[in-house]
């Protein structure tokens, strides 16, 4: 494997929510919400790796993080060997143009005052990547290479289909030549015809300019088939990860076999195909004691209730974090 490009050690996102009026006059005080629950992560240069959850277990958040979008409450980041997690925003901004995002949204994400031209001159003139027939050459060149047509430049977005609007979208991402793109759920609001599309555009952009990716859903199924290693997440912290095979056909912790059993076009154990994941992500502003999984989890021991578990090495760059797993649940 090359190098890591992106490392995390211990990476938290807390935000601080303030009480009710009436609370504070009571002299009662806010409450903290743990988004990132200290996430050790390592990215190789040119890897994909996957990022899978549900909503609300905060894998946008640190996708977002990772790049400096927003601050980290603990915990530090290393972008090609430097730390980033502790440098002011003014530091960061040679930074951007090796760091990018694509958004969930194609709706939301793209300016409706500004056509395709301008969405994608105002990075390079931000980043100094070039002005006048230089930039106009880089922008037609990416058009190109997303699938758009070169009559589209002078369009505003409304004048454009969803999957259209993400091409854009990944354009403007790429447009600075970045190093490192996080790319959170960029199909989810894409119809099924149109997510094989985009997907396919994503693995081939990749390959062509040696991207590393952090490529965030919910669906398993589509993260398997952008990227080569997985990681799981489950309340601010990754529950399992490693290789795709090594995830997929032996699923060490009880979450992951859940996921897997909701995929019916991919193929599970018969043991997790048999388990279904009962009840609702618990709230991070009162997350449970012990292992975060326990009151969904049907292998649950009296462990699991009073303590966290680590993830633990299980070979061939494997690792989950579940008692049951590593045989101690009494």
């Amino acid at each position: 494997m090359n190098a890591p490009l992106v490392e995390a050690r211990g990476v938290e996102r807390r935000f601080h929510l303030p009480a009710p009026l009436l609370e504070r006059l009571r002299g009662r005080p806010g409450r903290t919400l743990r988004a990132v629950a200290g996430v050790d992560l390592s990215i190789a240069r040119g890897e994909t790796l996957g990022l899978i959850g549900e909503s609300g277990c905060g894998k946008s958040t640190l996708g977002r993080v990772l790049i400096r979008l927003q601050p980290l409450s603990a915990g530090s980041i290393r972008f090609a060997g430097e730390e980033i997690g502790s440098l002011p925003e003014h530091a960061l901004r040679p930074l951007r143009r090796r760091m990018q995002i694509i958004f969930q949204d194609p709706y939301a994400s793209l300016n409706p005052r500004r056509t395709v031209r301008e969405i994608l001159s105002l990075p390079l003139a931000l980043h100094g990547g070039g002005t006048g027939a230089a930039a106009e050459a880089r922008i037609l060149a990416m058009l190109d290479r997303v699938g758009l047509a070169r009559a589209h430049l002078d369009r505003y977005p409304h004048q454009f289909s969803g999957g259209q609007r993400q091409r854009i979208g990944i354009a403007r991402a790429l447009i600075l030549k970045p190093e490192f793109v996080v790319c959170d759920e960029p199909v989810s609001a894409l119809d099924v015809s149109v997510q094989a599309q985009v997907l396919a555009l994503l693995r081939e952009l990749r390959d062509e300019l040696g991207l590393t990716l952090l490529f965030i859903s919910h669906d398993l199924a589509v993260v398997a088939h952008l990227a080569r290693r997985i990681a799981v997440m489950y309340l601010g912290g990754v529950v399992e990860e490693g290789p795709r095979d090594a995830v997929i056909s032996r699923p060490a912790h009880p979450y992951t076999r859940a996921l897997l059993a909701a995929v019916p076009r991919m193929t599970a154990p018969s043991e997790a195909r048999q388990r279904a994941l009962a009840g609702e992500l618990p709230s991070p502003l009162a997350p449970p004691p012990g292992c975060a999984f326990h009151p969904r989890c049907p292998l649950a021991g009296p462990r699991c209730l009073i303590e966290a578990p680590a993830l633990a090495d299980l070979g061939d760059g494997h690792r989950a974090a579940c008692h049951v797993h590593a045989g101690g649940v009494g």
